[in-house]
């Protein structure tokens, strides 16, 4: 695995991705290859052959080579006469005098061997140097990735010999090895002395601060959404985060949901993003306070406090996690529930009719047709009502669209086989791709086309199906997008959007209470 590593780095230059996950598969591999039994008795002449017998004044128990090693933050010296099994050093200086029967792994540190030093199996160092004196041994591989090796020029391992310097990372892990041991591993972000640090801080309060000028009024509402349901921001934004990964991955079972998942996100980065300014701005607020009528200009004086404050978190020990984990719950939490509510006042739900308690008005008596020799004092003359509201019925409005009964799900499955077949059937006959996987652009196509011309599509005609708002007003162009767009999701998750018509009081798919609209049943003579 290390030849396949090594020649890799060499053709590709991977950088510091790679080299972490190399780090922390040998780390592993190491650890779990830990026997709990003595090596078994070998020969006086492979031993000799094989190992470097420890000093005469210095005899090695053989039971301490199953003993294994670990420090993580803190330094390890194995002194001259002393044998482990392996040495694992994570973020520390490993000093080896003595004998190690198997492994040696230094991640981030240091690795020193003394001239009595022997490791009958292999050296890796990961991200750290190796200093080695002369006539220390190492009997299998000698590996180096991302550091500086110091050692004699004869010394030789039993095995590989690979030294990858940082010059090969353009010299960015030198830099990175102090915060990961004074910051990573301690729990906080900022580390105060590392001036590169403090750059990416002033690159993140420009960017933060652009955001909070551009979407001036989305991060208000978000802020101020924080400040009325802190408990409600938090239980949703943490909602989010729980549910974005096994919808993604019902999205990426689904054929068609794959396309989606790019979209979904990108809308939580986003969200996360306006969310974080809008986090630091209601911290802002709490020290200085704001007119609610604040212009962008007069909103960065507490974006700027809350910045400094959320800053000031960063360099506290593990606050700096516990700090960033919370402002990004917060921030995910407030830009949802704030989407919702303006969502909601552009589709309002419809307000319902109260009932008429008066009685309906008597029709009126019709009036009687006269035709040669009949008597108006006649009762036995016939007559014809000329006009009767049963038989000219008064136009309905558009906005009575509503008031139908909703549609079946029977008659909406329907109205889509029609529709899936007939766009096959275009498709083949115009020959508009030649690719079959793009019917599903052009059935979407369709459908948004004929929902914002006609409030139908030709199955729903023929089944007798409109789409209205649920305010009763004809579909805009802007509704018909968000509700094609919003039915891959329902299709995605197994169909389960639309399955949820059958236990919808108002047979409503996902997609249609994300876009407010009702699928209502029309009569056979209703005009399109």
């Amino acid at each position: 695995m290390k030849r396949i590593l090594a020649r890799f780095l060499r053709g590709y230059g991977a950088r510091a991705f790679v080299l972490l996950m190399f780090a922390a598969a040998t780390t592993l591999r190491v650890v779990a290859q830990t026997p709990q039994v003595p090596p078994a008795a070998e020969s006086p002449a492979a031993a000799n052959a094989e190992r470097v017998e420890p000093s005469p004044e210095a005899p090695v128990d053989p039971e301490s080579w199953s003993h294994e090693v670990v420090r993580i933050g803190q330094d390890y010296t194995l002194k001259s006469g002393d044998a482990v099994g392996q040495a694992v050093v994570i973020a520390g200086t490993a000093t080896i005098e003595g004998r190690v029967d198997r492994d040696v792994v230094v991640v981030f540190g240091e690795a020193r061997l003394a001239s009595t030093a022997s490791i009958d199996g292999s050296l890796i160092v990961i991200g750290g140097s190796a200093n080695i004196s002369s006539g220390a041994r190492v009997r299998r591989d000698f590996v180096v990735v991302g550091g500086r090796f110091d050692g004699p020029a004869e010394f030789s391992p039993g095995g590989e010999h690979v030294v990858i310097g940082p010059s090969a990372f353009g010299g960015r892990l030198e830099r990175l090895f102090p915060w990961i041991t004074r910051g990573l591993l301690w729990g906080r972000l900022i580390v105060p002395d590392l001036g590169w640090v403090w750059g990416i801080v002033g690159v993140f309060f420009l960017v933060y601060l652009i955001l909070n000028l551009i979407f001036h009024q989305p991060v208000r509402a978000c802020a101020d959404t924080l400040g009325r349901k802190p408990l409600t921001t938090f239980v949703v934004g943490l909602l989010v985060l729980l549910l974005t990964g096994p919808v993604c991955l019902l999205l990426a079972i689904s054929i068609i949901g794959i396309a989606v998942v790019p979209f979904v996100l990108c809308s939580l980065l986003v969200a996360w993003l306006v969310g974080k300014v809008a986090v630091a701005r209601w911290i802002g607020t709490r020290v200085v306070r704001q007119e609610a009528s604040e212009s962008p200009l007069q909103s960065i004086r507490p974006f700027a406090i809350g910045f400094a404050v959320i800053c000031l978190a960063y360099m506290v020990p593990l606050l700096g996690f516990v700090t960033w984990t919370m402002v990004g719950v917060f921030g995910l939490g407030a830009s949802t529930l704030a989407f919702i509510a303006a969502y909601r006042g552009e589709n309002p739900a419809p307000i319902p009719r109260p009932p008429s308690s008066a009685p309906p008005p008597s029709a009126p008596p019709p009036a009687p047709y006269h035709h040669e020799g009949a008597s108006l004092a006649s009762p036995d003359a016939p007559a014809i009502a000329l006009h009767s509201p049963a038989l000219s019925p008064e136009p309905v409005q558009v906005s009575d669209l509503a008031l139908f009964p909703r549609a079946a799900f029977r008659d909406r499955l329907a109205a889509f086989v029609l529709d899936v077949i007939l766009v096959a059937i275009a498709q083949k006959l115009l020959d508009l791709t030649r690719r079959d996987s793009a019917i599903f652009l052009l059935l979407l196509a369709y459908h948004i086309g004929f929902w914002a011309w006609k409030g139908t599509t030709v199955g729903g005609i023929i089944c007798q199906l409109r789409v209205v708002r649920v305010d009763g007003a004809p579909l805009r162009f802007v509704d018909a997008l968000v509700r094609g767009l919003s039915s891959i999701f329902s299709l995605a998750v197994l169909g389960l959007g639309c399955l949820w018509i059958l236990k919808d009081p108002e047979r409503q798919a996902w997609h249609d209470k994300i876009a407010g609209t009702y699928v209502v049943k029309v009569p056979r003579n209703w005009p399109l």
